[in-house]
């Protein structure tokens, strides 16, 4: 991937992190996809008074990709509230293996301009996939 598409990734996943709606952790996290048409999709987290129901920037991005149209991930940023690296939950790390092959990009980017980029087969290996549901 390109510095310009990925800088384009960055940016989206910033702005989306602007309009989270995080008012029990104040933890506003952004996301954006690159999907395998080209097009960028991005999402932010969405808290619940019933916490179990909330939903992670990463699963809102993703499911924005599949409304779309899209049929997998070619790159994901996650974008931290803060200094520090926010990498994707366990659930995350599942619904991304779902969409991606484990050499995808997955980016985390801070406010302070930290990127730290690893894949998404380092994040979650051995992931649990649609061809381990075929019956042998």
């Amino acid at each position: 991937m390109d510095s310009q598409k990925k800088q384009a990734l960055i940016e989206q996943a910033f702005n989306a992190q602007a309009n989270a709606h995080a008012p029990y952790s104040g933890f506003q996290v952004g996301a954006a996809v690159l999907s395998d048409n080209g097009q960028i999709h991005a999402g932010c987290n969405v808290e619940n008074a019933a916490y179990p129901l909330g939903q992670c920037a990463e699963a809102t991005a993703i499911g924005t990709m599949v409304a779309a149209g899209g049929k997998g991930i070619k790159a994901i940023v996650i974008a931290s509230p803060s200094d520090e690296l926010c990498f994707p939950c366990g659930g995350c790390r599942q619904k991304i293996a779902e969409f991606a092959h484990d050499d995808v990009a997955v980016i985390m980017a801070t406010r302070t301009g930290t990127i730290k980029q690893v894949s998404i087969g380092e994040l979650l290996p051995y992931a649990f996939r649609n061809t381990d549901l075929t019956h042998r």
